[in-house]
């Protein structure tokens, strides 16, 4: 696989709901890591779980994101008009004997649907319907057998990580018997076959990077670079949520603040300024520097 001449970056927001602060931040850092070296920005929604997105949600996202100067440098991807990549994905694996059946119940299926939440209360798969072979990829439920051994990487914010995949997740979902394809594997995917040279995103990501990095060998992608950035939280020390609206772009302009002031403050949260103050996301461009984003979020 040809590597990029220029550093690609992406974000990839799920249409739950209006971006938050935290959306936005990790937004912003991911446009300012490949922007301040020249590289490409891409958005890509990820609506692979038709149940939970709208697309009215994901318009609204793409004009948040656009308001604030962050627009994609290629057309945005539609991860529900990509079940032929997802397919073909899965045939790859099959191929190698890597799918399994799981007849686990809809309800344990369902919570592995979309990115997961270390407050979500997931277990590792414990690998109980390993042996069951699929003699078709579509209506079953598969799981990625994964192989054992810890994987180490570096992250940007964290440093050094090792980690093993079997502990932290177990063999992830990958298509449910509904035909929904799972997150773990649209993201792979999607990363592998859009030239994705960085991944920057939430914190709460980082458990599960071991386990797409092995699904990233088994269909033979390239490691991108990863950096997992700290979560925001609300005044009460609550986790953002996407559904409540919580402090996005809407809500900030609905109290008479102004884009520019919404920028400062989450350039300051990045590190980019000593202080909030207003500004443009082109401004924050020199800056930058990964070395100065805090590990934990502010």
């Amino acid at each position: 696989m040809c590597v990029p001449s220029v550093p690609i970056g992406r974000f990839a927001p799920s249409p739950t709901g209006a971006l938050h602060r935290g959306n936005l931040r990790t937004a912003l850092a991911s446009w300012l890591s490949v922007k301040a070296r020249g590289g490409r920005w891409l958005l890509r929604i990820e609506d692979v779980d038709r149940h939970r997105c709208r697309r009215e949600w994901a318009e609204q996202q793409v004009r948040d994101l656009a308001a604030l100067g962050l627009e994609s440098d290629g057309p945005v991807v539609w991860q529900s008009e990509r079940d032929t990549q997802y397919l073909e994905a899965l045939a790859r694996l099959q191929e190698q004997r890597l799918l399994y059946v799981c007849q686990c119940s809809r309800k344990d299926l369902a919570l592995m649907a979309s990115a997961p939440q270390a407050d979500d209360g997931l277990r590792p798969y414990p690998g109980r319907c390993r042996g069951r072979v699929p003699a078709t990829l579509e209506p079953a439920a598969l799981r990625f057998h994964l192989p054992p051994g810890e994987v180490a990487w570096l992250d940007r914010v964290h440093g050094p990580q090792r980690h093993d995949p079997c502990a932290l997740t177990g063999d992830p979902l990958l298509h449910r018997r509904d035909g929904c394809f799972a997150y773990h594997l649209a993201v792979v995917v999607d990363d592998g076959l859009q030239g994705v040279t960085e991944i920057v995103r939430g914190d709460d990501l980082r458990p599960v990077t071991a386990t797409q990095i092995r699904l990233q060998e088994a269909l033979g992608f390239a490691r991108p670079e990863y950096a997992h950035v700290a979560l925001v939280h609300g005044d009460q020390g609550e986790r953002l949520g996407k559904r409540s609206g919580a402090e996005g772009v809407q809500a900030w302009l609905a109290e008479g603040r102004s884009l520019a002031d919404l920028l400062g403050h989450l350039g300051h949260s990045l590190g980019c300024l000593d202080r909030p103050e207003p500004c443009t996301a082109a401004d924050l461009l020199k800056t930058f520097k990964w070395e100065r984003v805090p590990e934990a979020g502010r």
